[in-house]
């Protein structure tokens, strides 16, 4: 059975860092992402890292701030955010699918966690 569940979301001050974990129970993925959704926006794909070779890519929008990760053996990802801005709030989801055209397609995803970043 397929299984996303995102933590940590919070509410932080400009500036601020957070760290989200994802603890998943996948099958037939091959790469996984976390992409934000505002109210208002479109869904942005903020970070995506690949299991051939651990590539890792990120957004214009979060470069040189977050960092994903995975502990494979925890089955857990993570996605540490630094140096948060007002503009990164929205809720934040996991999801795995599968690498095509140097992006992660996204067949599954989570419930989604709230990041807030107040001025």
């Amino acid at each position: 059975q397929v299984r996303l569940m995102e933590s940590g979301g919070d509410s932080v001050q400009a500036g601020g860092s957070l760290r989200l974990s994802c603890s998943y129970s996948i099958f037939a993925t091959n790469c996984m992402s976390w992409f934000r959704q505002a109210p208002g926006k479109e869904r942005e794909v903020v970070a995506s890292i690949y299991s051939r070779g651990g590539n890792t890519d990120y957004a214009d929008s979060v470069k040189g701030r977050f960092t994903i990760s995975e502990d494979n053996a925890k089955n857990t990802l993570y996605l540490q955010m630094d140096n948060l801005k007002p503009e990164d709030t929205a809720m934040y989801f996991c999801a795995a699918g599968l690498e095509g055209g140097d992006i992660c397609g996204i067949m599954y995803s989570g419930q989604g966690t709230q990041v807030t970043v107040s001025s």
